[in-house]
């Protein structure tokens, strides 16, 4: 501070240069605003800034202040800024000598009262309500028997040992317990991660995947439980895959998870009974059933039994059955024997009306025409012997006289084919070199459009082609590195060459040694 006197000023006051004046407002604002407690609402408010940063501003009906939350500070809020909350914030107010502006750095921040935070929850609700996140028709029903359990909870809390202890005493199961803070910074983000991570097991991994989560807490003040309210929380718990109970709180504290969970529990020790049903109950259930499958089975036996005798009873007895087949056989044993005689005697009449037809004359005519009749069919067969014979006689002697003819015409025919093959033969010579001719020139001109357009025409010129290991053309610096072997072809050979600088190389390129390709042989044009 100068206090260098002026005598050319008409006044006595000090003069103070603007830094000394921006600094000594400074001092005195930090010394009579070191620790204040402002209630107002946010404004301005758009997340940290990527410095990590906060910035925004408190206003009331008639005034508003800059604000401003480091960033070491801003990583230990219980609660996140929003705007338009309404929130009390202690600090320390601090100027800005670079614009003259004064402004409150906050240490901690809090909402006004219950009232402000009630009103925060019923917003996040109507919000997340919104996007059907509480409906009822997305939630899951839990399994009646669950081999494995998932427990989201503190460890050191009475609530873990309740729920453990509950579970044991009515159907002991696997119990997975997944460590997390339930209250405090940071205790929102640790919940959600272990309802994702639960979710997120294989079921045939090491770790078995549970079959019901439940996320758990004691009871508490609404700041207390304000965690379970966090979004991040909400949509943890309405994505979750595995049916969850919320068992935040008792009976009457309702958090945002419970909306979004698929059971809410009125209390951890309720959560658990929902969880698993009662071993003893089962046990007793189950013999009762088996009591009475076995008193209906008794009974369905004791029924057939008795329907079996009175069928018994109204059937005849065995000597009732075969009384009659008796009968029938003993009167048919008693007419076997004069059936077998009757039979005798009329096979004995047939035998011997035939045997009165079989007189040796009758017998003597019998074969004498028999052999006469064999004997017409012998002339008869011989007759056409001799027909049939005479008919081949006749297409032999035909044969001879073609036969006789046949080389007068075989010479014929064999002058007639060569004068054609003479013909034909002179004509494919014809065609064959005209078309010799016409290839040879086409030939040619290809010939001189390849040479025109090869690259070696330009090789003569002085340029040269760089190629790489593969013997493939290199068009950029980029695709060669230090140390690869190239190839450098001019007009009269190739030359063998190794990198000493370039660009990078090409992915999966491969160190060879310097020796020059073989150039590819041209194959036939034909």
């Amino acid at each position: 501070m100068s206090n260098v006197f002026d005598g050319d000023s008409p006044t006595n006051l000090a003069e103070y240069s603007v830094s000394e004046l921006s600094g000594s407002i400074k001092r005195t604002v930090e010394t009579a605003f070191d620790q204040v407690r402002v209630r107002g609402e946010i404004s301005g408010y758009r997340g940290p800034h990527s410095s990590g940063h906060a910035y925004f501003a408190l206003k009331d009906d008639r005034a508003r202040i800059d604000a401003v939350i480091w960033k070491g500070t801003f990583s230990r809020l219980k609660f996140r800024p929003e705007e338009g909350m309404e929130v009390i914030a202690t600090g320390k107010v601090t100027t800005f000598p670079g614009s003259s502006k004064y402004q409150i750095v906050i240490e901690t921040l809090e909402p006004a009262g219950a009232g402000a935070l009630m009103a925060l929850i019923e917003e996040r609700k109507r919000k997340l309500g919104a996007e059907g996140l509480f409906d009822a028709a997305r939630k899951k029903r839990l399994p009646f028997m669950p081999s494995v359990i998932g427990v989201v909870t503190s460890p050191t809390g009475a609530v873990i040992r309740d729920i453990l202890h509950r579970i044991s005493d009515r159907f002991p199961v696997h119990v997975l317990v997944w460590p997390v803070k339930v209250q405090g910074e940071g205790s929102g983000e640790e919940v959600a991660n272990a309802i994702r991570g639960f979710n997120a097991l294989e079921p045939s991994g090491a770790i078995p995947r549970p079959d019901v989560l439940i996320v758990a807490r004691g009871g508490g003040s609404l700041e207390d439980l304000w965690s379970f309210n966090d979004e991040i929380v909400v949509r943890a718990a309405a994505e979750s895959a595995i049916p969850l109970i919320s068992a935040v709180g008792h009976e009457t504290d309702w958090t945002l998870i419970d909306y979004a969970a698929d059971v809410r529990a009125p209390t951890p020790t309720g959560a658990a009974e929902m969880a698993v049903p009662v071993k003893a109950e089962l046990e007793a259930q189950a013999a009762a059933l088996a009591a009475r499958l076995q008193g209906c089975m008794n009974r369905q036996m004791d029924q057939r039994r008795q329907s079996v005798r009175a069928l018994m009873r109204a059937l005849p007895s065995l000597d009732q059955l075969l009384a009659l087949p008796r009968r029938r056989f003993d009167e048919a044993a008693i007419g076997l024997g004069r059936g077998l005689e009757l039979n005798t005697i009329n096979k004995r009449r047939g035998f011997e009306r035939v045997a009165a037809h079989l007189r040796p004359d009758v017998l003597s005519n019998r074969i004498a025409e028999r052999r006469q009749t064999l004997n017409e069919r012998m002339v008869r067969a011989e007759r056409m012997v001799e027909r049939l014979i005479d008919r081949s006689k006749s297409r032999v002697d035909r044969a001879e006289a073609i036969l006789a003819s046949l080389p007068a015409r075989l010479k014929t025919q064999t002058d007639r084919g060569r004068e054609r093959i003479g013909n034909l033969s002179r004509h494919a010579d014809t065609a064959v070199r005209h078309q010799l001719t016409r290839a040879r020139a086409e030939l040619s001109a290809q010939d001189r459009v390849l040479q025109s357009l090869s690259y070696k025409n330009v090789l003569k010129r002085g340029y040269a082609v760089i190629r790489d290991e593969d013997n493939r053309p290199v068009s950029q610096a980029a695709h060669l590195s230090a140390g690869m072997g190239i190839a450098i072809e001019f007009a009269d050979g190739r030359v063998g060459a190794m990198t000493t600088e370039g660009g990078t190389p090409p992915a999966g390129a491969k160190k060879r040694s310097a020796k020059p390709a073989e150039p590819p042989k041209q194959g036939s044009l034909f």
